[in-house]
C-alpha cells in the first residue's frame, strides 16, 4: 500500500489541477451517454441456467469503437442456476485492473465467500476522464457481457472506487442509477463527471480529513449529491480531530426506505487503507473492506432464482398420469406461452414524493425466440406528467404513451429481459392503466 499512496501522491494532484482546467472537457458531451443497458431488476440475466462460455481473468471487449479490457473474477464452484451479487472495482489513477484484482478488489474478495462475481475494468490512459462518457459505455458493455453469459441477481449490483476510482464510481451512480444499488466513493471527487445526479442510490462516502490530494470538501459535496436525492435529513457528521488517528462512521437519518446515505471521515490523508490508531495505511488491517462489506451486504436480494425444473419431471399439481383430463397435454409439455417473440411489460413504483414519483417498466421476452424490437404502451392517470425517462424512447408524456427500445436494448433472447424507467409529476399512488407490450 505504501507504495500505491506514494505513487498517487506525486500524480493525483496534477490530475486535479488539470481537472480544474478542463472541467468541461471531463462533463462535456456526457449529455448523450448510452444508458445503462443491463437486464432490469426483478428478473434473472440472461445467463441464468446456461452453461457459461466466460472464465475468470483478463477478458477484452468492443466498446466505443476500441478495444477495452477488464479482469472477471468468478466465485469458485460456480451455479448456474444461482444468481450472484455483482460488483465493478475502479481503479485509481495511474493504477490498473491488475492493482484492483490483485488487492482482492479492495478486500472485498475474502470477505464475499464466493457470492460474488467482481469485475476490474480498465481505464484508458489509467484513468477515468469519461470523455464523452466513454467509460460509462465500457460499464455498459461489461454489463451486458457478463449477464449475458453469468447468472447475476439485478437487484445486486455495486460500484466502488478510490480516488479517480471513487470520481468514475460516482458517475455511475448519477448517470445508471436504476442499474446500481449502492456505491462507495473513496477519497473520491467529481473527476469523470456526473450525467444525471438526481436519482436516488444507496451512498457510502470514505474520506480522509486533510486528504493533500483530493479535499475532503470534495468528498462532502459528492455525499451531499445523495443526501439530496435519497431525501435524508440535512446534516453535518461529526468527523474525528487531527491526530486522533480513528474514524467515525455516520449514517444518515430520514432517507427513503431503501437508500441509506453513510459517511466514514478518517484521521488521514489520500489513501484507501487507513488504520486505526496507526499513521501507516495497511491493506490487511484497513476497516474499510469490513464497513463497506457490511453496508454492501445489507440490501436484501429481490431477484427470485431462475426455475429449471427438470423436463421429465411434471409440477406437484399435475393429475397422474394414468388419469389425465382428455384435454389436458401431456406433463412433459411446458405450458403454451404464445406466438415466438411474444412480449409482456410490468409496471412497478420504486419511489414517490410529495408531487412525484419513479417507476419502472420491465419488457420480457416470453417466447422461445428472439425478439428483436418492442413497444411498451400505458396510459397515465389523470395528472401525471412524464419529465424523464431513461432505457427506452417514448412518444408521449401524458395520457396515452408508447416506449419503444433504445439502440441497445431491443434484442432479447429468449427469456430475456430488460427495463426502462421514468421520472414523473403528479400522485404515484394511482398505477397506470393498459400496460402492454408488442414487438417489434
Amino acid at each position: 500500500m505504501a507504495k500505491r499512496t506514494s505513487l498517487l501522491s506525486s500524480i493525483a494532484a496534477a490530475a486535479v489541477l488539470l481537472a480544474a482546467a478542463a472541467g468541461g472537457a471531463l462533463s462535456a458531451g456526457l449529455g448523450e451517454t448510452a444508458q445503462a443497458s443491463t437486464n432490469g431488476t426483478l428478473a434473472a440475466t440472461a445467463g441464468c441456467s446456461k452453461a457459461p462460455t466466460l472464465s475468470s481473468g483478463t477478458r477484452t471487449i468492443s466498446s466505443g469503437g476500441q478495444n477495452r479490457s477488464y479482469i472477471l473474477r468468478i466465485p469458485d464452484g460456480y451455479d448456474r442456476n444461482r444468481p450472484y451479487r455483482l460488483i465493478f472495482g475502479f481503479h485509481w489513477l495511474n493504477g490498473s485492473a491488475n492493482n484492483v484484482a490483485s488487492a482482492g478488489y479492495y478486500g472485498l474478495l475474502p470477505l464475499s465467500n464466493n457470492s460474488t462475481i467482481f469485475v476490474a475494468p480498465q481505464g484508458i490512459d489509467n484513468g477515468w476522464a469519461n470523455t464523452n462518457g466513454r467509460d460509462l459505455t465500457l460499464f455498459d458493455d461489461i454489463s451486458r457481457q457478463i449477464e449475458n453469459d453469468l447468472c447475476v441477481d439485478t437487484s445486486q449490483r455495486f460500484a466502488l472506487g478510490w480516488s479517480y476510482g471513487g470520481a468514475m464510481s460516482y458517475a455511475v451512480a448519477c448517470a445508471r442509477p436504476t442499474i446500481v444499488r449502492a456505491v462507495t466513493v473513496i477519497s473520491g471527487a467529481n473527476l469523470s463527471g456526473c450525467n444525471g445526479g438526481t436519482q436516488p442510490v444507496a451512498y457510502f462516502g470514505i474520506h480522509g480529513i486533510y486528504d493533500s490530494v483530493l479535499n475532503i470538501s470534495m468528498g462532502r459535496s459528492l455525499r451531499d449529491t445523495f443526501v439530496r436525492n435519497n431525501g435524508c435529513t440535512a446534516q453535518s457528521p461529526r468527523e474525528p480531530s487531527r491526530g486522533s488517528l480513528t474514524h467515525i462512521t455516520t449514517t444518515y437519518s430520514g432517507c427513503r426506505e431503501g437508500y441509506p446515505v453513510q459517511w466514514a471521515a478518517f484521521d488521514g490523508d489520500h489513501t484507501p487503507s487507513p488504520v486505526d490508531g496507526s499513521s501507516s495505511p495497511n491493506d490487511s488491517r484497513t476497516w474499510t473492506s469490513g464497513e463497506i462489506w457490511r453496508f454492501f451486504s445489507q440490501f436484501a436480494s429481490t431477484t427470485p432464482p431462475p426455475t429449471t425444473a427438470p423436463p421429465t419431471t411434471a409440477p406437484p399439481t399435475t393429475p397422474p398420469p394414468t388419469t389425465p383430463p382428455p384435454t389436458t397435454p401431456p406433463p412433459t409439455t411446458p405450458p403454451p406461452t404464445g406466438e415466438p417473440g411474444a412480449c409482456t411489460a410490468t409496471y412497478r413504483t420504486v419511489n414517490t414524493w410529495p408531487g412525484g414519483f419513479q417507476a419502472e417498466v420491465t419488457v420480457a421476452n416470453n417466447g422461445a425466440s428472439t425478439l428483436n424490437g418492442w413497444t411498451a404502451r400505458l396510459t397515465l392517470a389523470s395528472g401525471q406528467a412524464i419529465s424523464s425517462l431513461w432505457n427506452g424512447v417514448n412518444t408521449g408524456t401524458t395520457g396515452s404513451v408508447s416506449v419503444r427500445n433504445a439502440d441497445y436494448n431491443g434484442t432479447l433472447g429468449a427469456n430475456g429481459s430488460t427495463t426502462f424507467g421514468f421520472t414523473a409529476t403528479g400522485n404515484g399512488a394511482t398505477a397506470p392503466s393498459g400496460v402492454s407490450c408488442t414487438s417489434p
